[in-house]
Formats: structure tokens, sequence, C-alpha cells
């Protein structure tokens, strides 16, 4: 079996825009006939042309006329073969992504298996998933967060996260008191309103100092978050493994690194306990794999990042079900999510069902793609 062509395809997303208001896939044509699926996460979409030429480019150079099969061989040519391509970052690492998911696809339909059972097989019957608590309002009457905790509780979700501290530019930056302990009324309200059936997540973007971070920490632990994400800039894992040495709140990152070897080196300095890799971004599905494994015998949970259109969001499901760490998966599912596959993901009281078809267990409408596109 031989690739035959790669072609990419934009679409155009539904308020409320989850996951990105453009989305780029990436299907893999093979010379008999099956097509595989794979996304490049959009991110800017001032950038989507570049994206779109570097896709080609790799298919061109080194896509076209590979066997789907041979995933390692082709991911290290993509990653490695250039000089300027062995630190892709998040220009090219995506790429790679979109391109060996796709292979992955094309590999469960020929055989006629789901991704996660040619990856070990199925770990979890189900999938735990975490929901965002909307924040308008919230901070000049914080009971209502209590109220909006209730009814994520009622429709069956057990963990939600929320980004408190605003504005995110710039960073690093303190935060006064006055607006932590405002945080952590919050906080108070949604604890008193659900008690411990609702896992609460500290959504930030590496917004803090190190210091900031350690303060703001040490005020909301009373109130046992579910984890505190990306508390200082991930670039810096020595300042992170700080932070994390100085809380007993557990520290998650990873949607903004790439690869197993910057995974690798988080991980062995202690920085974080949750690792919350993008299939979509780090490397792929199989690279995922390798990460979460590393994660494993650090004794660290996955909770893998999911701001994407359905197929990379269908590729993280594949990979949570075979992993035996996984914890929780972040899900923004919803309107065109739903609508662009015949047989969408299934969502169901806070829980993900992983599909049983082959690939990656979705097939797209074509009447849909047609009219986002």
């Amino acid at each position: 079996m031989k690739i035959v062509e790669v072609e990419t395809i934009v679409l155009r997303n539904t308020p409320p825009y989850r996951g990105g208001s453009l989305w780029l896939l990436v299907l893999l044509k093979t010379d008999d006939g099956i097509v595989g699926l794979g996304e490049r996460p959009s991110g800017n979409a001032k950038k989507l042309d570049a994206q779109i030429s570097l896709i080609k480019d790799l298919g061109d150079q080194f896509v076209v006329g590979a066997n789907p099969f041979d995933v390692e061989k082709l991911w290290q040519k993509m990653f490695a073969s250039r000089h300027d391509y062995r630190n892709p970052g998040l220009d090219m690492t995506p790429a790679i992504s979109a391109i060996e998911m796709a292979c992955w696809d094309i590999i469960g339909k020929a055989l006629g298996q789901p991704i996660y059972n040619l990856l070990g097989g199925r770990f979890h019957e189900k999938l735990r998933a975490y929901a965002y608590m909307p924040t308008e309002g919230i901070w000049e009457n914080p009971e209502k967060a209590g109220e909006i905790a209730i009814k994520l509780v009622e429709e069956g979700n057990t963990a939600c996260k929320f980004d408190p501290f605003q504005p995110i530019f710039p960073h690093p930056q303190d935060y006064p008191l006055k607006m932590i302990r405002h945080v952590a009324k919050i906080f108070q309200c949604i604890r008193d309103a659900v008690g411990d059936e609702l896992e609460i997540g500290i959504g930030t973007h590496g917004q803090f100092s190190t210091a900031g971070a350690i303060r703001v920490a040490k005020i909301l632990e009373e109130f046992d978050p579910f984890w505190f994400e990306e508390p200082v800039p991930p670039e810096n894992i020595d300042e992170m493994a700080r932070v994390a040495a100085h809380t007993s709140i557990p520290i998650a990152t990873g949607e903004r690194l790439v690869t197993k070897f910057e995974f690798a080196e988080l991980l062995r300095k202690q920085a974080a306990q949750i690792i919350q890799l993008d299939v979509g971004q780090c490397g792929g599905i199989l690279e995922s794999k390798k990460i979460a494994g590393i994660a494993e015998a650090h004794y660290a949970m996955i909770a893998p990042h999911m701001y994407c259109g359905p197929v990379a969001a269908a590729a993280a499901v594949q990979l949570d079900t075979c992993s035996p760490n996984f914890l929780i998966q972040e899900y923004n599912g919803g309107g065109l999510h739903q609508e662009l596959f015949k047989e969408p993901i299934v969502f169901e009281n806070g829980y993900i069902v992983p599909p049983s078809g082959p690939g990656l267990g979705m097939e797209l409408d074509e009447a849909v793609v047609k009219r986002q596109s």
C-alpha cells in the first residue's frame, strides 16, 4: 500500500466556535482507495496559508509514495531528515501530527480495527471528561459559581475547569492579594454548593511569576483544586518544578510542549504530575503513546488537551482508551463537532464512550464538509 495524494480541507466552524473558528483537515489517499483523516490544529487563522504550504511540502518530500504502515520511519524522516526540522516547535510538529494520525486511520481501516486495539487494546470502557465553567458574571457575583456548579453536577459532570485570573497578558505577572482572595471566595461558593462532588481545575496560561504562583497556590490549597495548570510559562521547567515543590496542588502542563524529549525533561525534573499533551500538536498518536508511557513510569497521569476540531479530538480518544494512566479528557464538543461525522463521538453524563469502528472510528459526512468548506 502506498500514499498517492495529500489533500487539505479548511472547514468553517459554527458559533460559539468550540475548538477554533477554522479547522484544517488532512486527507491521505492510498492506491487501494483507503482515505485517512488527520487534523492540524489551525491556531492563528492568519497563518493558515503557511500551514497548508508546510503540509504540502512535507507531503511532496516525504509522504507521497510512502507506506502508511511505516509510521515510525515516516515520522523520523519528517522530524529529523532536514536540519531545520529537528527542533520543530508548534509550527512543524502539528503538521507532522496531522499526517501521522491520518496514517493510523488508514492502518486501522485496512485492518478493520480501532487504533487503540493496535496500541495495546481497550483499557477503559468509558472516559471521564471535564467541562468548562462559564465565567460570565461570576466575578461580580461569586454565588453564581455555586449555581453553575450545581447544574454541572446535575448534568453528570464530575470535574470542571475555569480561568479566574484576568488579564492574561502581560506574563509572567503578579496579581494583587485582593484579587487572589476574591478567587478564593469563588472557590468557597462552589464548595458550599456541591461539596466534593465536583473537582475544580485552576486554568491559567503561564501567567504568574514563580513567587506569584506559589502565593496563589498557598491561598487556594484549602479548596483542594484538581490541578494548577501552567502556573508559570512552560519554557522554564526548573521554575515550574520550584512551584510544584511548594504546593500540594498537582501541577498540570503540556499543551504547548512537543515530542517525547520535552516531556521527558518535564517529568525528570518533577515539574508536573498531570500531563496535558495535545495529540494534534505534540507529534501524533504514537508519539503521544510514548509520552504517556514515560509519564506512567513517573506515576504521572495524562489529561489530554482538546482545544481543536473533531478529528484531533477523535485521535485523543484513541490514546485515552489504551492508556492505563489516563485521568480525564478535556472536551469541547457540540455543534459542528457532532454534525461533521456520520457517527460522532458519544458524550453522556460526563463521560466519552470510545468508538468501536476501524481507525479513528469516524466517517465524514460529505454534505456537511461541502457546506462548511
